[in-house]
């Protein structure tokens, strides 16, 4: 307890992205590349033996943490550590390893590797958000809310088209993530600094062989793409490509916790709160929405590391500068640790999220007077009144309403003065019909399940195998 502890790994993040980032799987990962880089120069004509491609796959797995931290404190360069570690272990394998290439062929295929694999997580986590998501916006796609501009009471809409519209975020997120994971390239073998000399030397000249070798490798660990010219390192540019991907989901995140925690304030929508769960110390009433408040902590953390990639990418010089690395090595991890959390707590916001909707209605009720006025003037000219004498009448019964609202805390009474108004042709059986607030809602409907029908099933559908089993059972017309 004497030690600075990570909440990303102590109290927020999933065990397969915490394993994914973790140096069991880098460094394993390292010694994979070591292997099949050997296994296919042997196949390339090296004089390289079975004994010694064995004795890597032997030792695959047997790494010496404590020789790897004598030796990185001894040579103050990780690769090195790793690779004497390994030649203790893979003795008769020990002068092969490492055969042509730079430290960056083990850091930046791995890394490439774990940003990959990191896309593939948040993926699962992405598709089961939307199909809460789905479902909970099919359940209220015709219930009428108010629609808030400026975060003031506005027009109508309806509940499932708000959710909607949090769904269409993720889905342009999903969009890009789809992108990445099809584009991303594979650093591949490429020498010291991006010329491949050395393999031009091992190979006799042979560029055949060299591209032989690097796609071998690339195919073996799952990438078609491989960066046709390199530097030393792959373009610093990609990651900031994938962090500005991971603060657009951060950035999908905060909406939905900022939009429900106003809808929260107003009682309307809120966040699971546990039978013994405690809002406040002081104030035992409250309920406080915590989970959207960290989702919210969290995303800002994301959005600002992004900018962090952007400065590396703009500062390299030339081939390459080694002050990329301890930024890298916080910001990739815990970009993709923090989306993570995010995600596992918008999962869990949705498992249990609770509508009111009879507190939905009393708001309508409260603010609809106001919202039917111009469907009172047409309905007065339909009658042969005088448009300017009519919005001037219901103008003063506006204001005076109002004023009685605002000053004395009076209820709304604006729909009873229309109604005793008797320069006003408007009679209680009119007015009830106008009333109905489903009036007010537009196509709110008509479009969200025609979003759902045309947009979220087909991605759903895609990605069916990424949906949780528990909720399949909950499905509706995937």
């Amino acid at each position: 307890m004497e030690k600075y502890s990570n909440p990303l790994i102590e109290r927020y993040s999933s065990k397969e992205m915490l394993y994914n980032f973790s140096p069991k799987k880098k460094f394993s990962t390292w010694r994979k590349l070591w292997l099949y880089l050997a296994k296919y120069q042997k196949e390339l004509g090296l004089n390289i033996s079975d004994e010694q491609i064995q004795d890597l796959k032997k030792n695959l797995l047997n790494i010496d943490w404590k020789r790897v931290s004598y030796f990185e404190k001894k040579f103050r360069h990780d690769v090195m550590a790793h690779l004497y570690a390994f030649g203790e272990k893979a003795i008769i394998a020990k002068p092969i390893i490492h055969l042509g290439v730079t430290s960056a062929f083990l850091g930046d295929n791995t890394d490439i590797i774990l940003i990959r694999d990191g896309l593939e997580i948040l993926l699962k986590k992405l598709i089961n958000i939307i199909f809460r998501l789905r479902n909970l916006s099919l359940e209220y796609h015709d219930i009428p809310t108010l629609a808030f501009t400026h975060y003031q009471p506005a027009q109508l809409t309806t509940v499932g088209k708000r959710i909607a519209l949090w769904i269409q975020s993720i889905l342009l997120d999903i969009d890009e993530l789809e992108f990445r994971l099809k584009s991303i390239c594979f650093r591949g073998v490429k020498g010291t600094v991006g010329s491949a000399a050395s393999f031009k030397e091992l190979f006799n000249g042979d560029l055949q062989k060299t591209k032989f070798l690097e796609e071998k490798i690339s195919n073996k660990f799952g990438f078609k793409n491989v960066f046709p010219i390199t530097s030393q390192t792959y373009d610093r540019k990609i990651d900031a490509q994938i962090l500005n991907l991971l603060s657009n989901i951060a950035q999908s995140a905060h909406k939905f916790s900022n939009d429900l925690r106003l809808l929260q304030n107003l009682k309307e929508m809120e966040e699971p709160f546990e039978k013994e769960q405690i809002g406040s110390s002081a104030m035992a009433y409250k309920r406080n929405p915590i989970r959207s408040e960290r989702m919210s902590s969290l995303a800002k953390f994301v959005i600002s590391l992004s900018n962090s990639s952007a400065m590396v990418a703009a500062t390299q010089w030339l081939e390459r500068t080694l002050d990329d690395s301890a930024n890298r090595r916080l910001v990739l991890a815990q970009s993709f640790l923090s989306i993570d959390a995010i995600l596992i707590i918008w999962n869990n916001v949705l498992e249990d999220i609770v509508i009111y909707p009879k507190v939905i209605e009393k708001h309508i009720r409260d603010e609809l007077p106001f919202l039917i006025t111009e469907y009172l003037i047409v309905e007065c000219v339909r009658k042969g009144e005088d448009r300017q004498e009519i919005h001037e009448r219901i103008r003063i019964h506006s204001m005076e309403t109002t004023s009685r609202m605002k000053l004395e805390g009076k209820e709304n009474d604006f729909i009873q003065r229309v109604l005793n108004d008797t320069k006003i042709p408007i009679d209680k059986k009119t007015m009830d019909k106008i009333l109905n607030p489903k009036n007010f809602i537009g196509f709110s409907s008509d479009h969200t399940l025609e979003f759902i029908d045309k947009k979220v099933n087909p991605i759903l559908k895609k990605y069916h195998y990424l949906i949780d089993s528990d909720l399949s059972s909950i499905d509706i017309q995937v």
